[in-house]
């Protein structure tokens, strides 16, 4: 898995097609038809060169924005290399993978300072087998790690003189077309930092990997991203990271323009869950979905678009079970968020603490109704089922 970028390129073509406009618009007929080196004057060529000088002034202001917000966020962002024993059906030897990660701070914990990175960056090696480069080339080794593959995060803890913390933004106020920089290691070059903007978000239904990744809702950058990107920040003009990088969709390996990115709000409520009890905490419904909601369901219910997730079945002594929730009805908000699809409400459910008491709008018998509902202990009901 890696990260990508096409928005890059597209801005460099964008930016030199304006400039080249403004030298073009000022420049003598003859010069444009014939040898402009031996037609134009060095008056004329100074004049073009003062122009040019005045015009890319506000590009290199724009620059200079990018420059600042990476020259923030670049002390927080670390190289990772792990080794893992390979199966026995596999021979002997090790499997090798490398990858970002940001440092962050998690207040209310003995050590202040943790590495957030991608859960294939570090599957299942030993802490002695995983070394953090920091910015300043120093190496260590996590004290500690957890990691979740259902959402492909994971956490570090470290201990380090002189860590930095990078700062964290707020994933929920990103907004479509917004710029945004990707920073990490690709092909194990430190210090790389691409710009593109935000494409899409809400990505689900992916295939990634093994699969594993069931918990899904990444933005969608076009922000170069390569192999070796994976755990590494996407961060915002400010300065702060607004996302953790985890994949790129790909038919070369490299890449083709399409990235993707974990949340940073997703990932910090794993990564806090899974320091704090050794695992996500992760809630439910105890309700089937449909997996399938197109326009003909809809306008069968009377409803004017196909969003939201559709209950098939609810499951006995369940949070749904103990609601006026019914077979049928269409949840068609969560706490106030519009659902997208089953996929979507799987995930909004899944981040909300455990007992929580959740207001819900459904569309049943071609009307608006509201329910609440607390939320269960998924754990628990998968307990029940071994």
């Amino acid at each position: 898995m890696g990260y990508r970028r096409i928005g890059s390129f597209g801005t460099i073509l964008f930016t030199v097609g304006v400039v080249t406009g403004i030298i073009w618009h000022n420049v003598p007929l003859t010069s444009i038809h014939g040898d402009y080196r031996t037609q134009a004057t060095e008056t004329e060529r100074e004049n073009l060169y003062q122009q040019l000088q005045d015009e890319a002034s506000f590009f290199e202001r724009q620059g200079r924005v990018v420059g600042l917000a990476s020259q923030l966020v670049r002390p927080a962002v670390v190289h990772i290399e792990s080794k893992k024993p390979k199966l026995p059906s596999m021979g002997s030897g090790y499997i090798e993978e490398a990858g970002s990660g940001v440092i962050v701070q998690i207040e209310g914990n003995e050590y202040d300072f943790y590495v957030l990175t991608n859960s294939h960056v570090i599957h299942k090696a030993p802490t002695e087998n995983i070394t953090i480069t920091l910015d300043d080339s120093r190496k260590t080794n996590p004290i500690r790690v957890w990691e979740d593959p259902e959402s492909d995060v994971a956490v570090m803890q470290i201990a380090a003189p002189q860590l930095i913390g990078a700062r964290l933004g707020d994933s929920r106020a990103v907004d479509i077309g917004q710029f945004v920089l990707a920073m990490g290691s690709p092909f194990g070059l430190s210090h790389s930092t691409t710009f593109g903007i935000i494409s899409a978000k809400g990505r689900r239904g992916l295939e990634l990997g093994n699969d594993q990744v069931e918990y899904q809702d990444f933005f969608q950058t076009d922000a170069a991203i390569n192999p070796g990107n994976s755990g590494g920040p996407l961060v915002n003009l400010k300065g702060e990271v607004i996302g953790i990088n985890a994949a790129i969709a790909s038919n070369s390996g490299g890449n083709e323009g399409i990235g993707f990115s974990i949340p940073i709000n997703m990932a910090m409520t794993i990564a806090e869950q899974l320091i704090e009890y050794g695992s996500p905490m992760r809630a439910f419904l105890g309700v089937e979905l449909a997996p399938k909601f197109d326009i003909e369901d809809a306008t069968r219910r009377g409803l004017p678009s196909p969003f939201g997730a559709l209950i098939t079945r609810i499951r006995p002594n369940t949070p749904a079970d103990n609601s006026e929730l019914k077979e049928g009805d269409i949840i068609i908000e969560y706490d106030s968020i519009p659902v997208d699809n089953d996929t979507h409400l799987i995930n909004l459910v899944s981040l909300t603490r455990i007992n929580t008491e959740v207001e819900l709008v459904v569309w049943r018998n071609r009307q608006k109704m509201k329910l609440m509902v607390r939320v269960g202990d998924r754990s628990k009901l998968l307990g029940q089922q071994q």
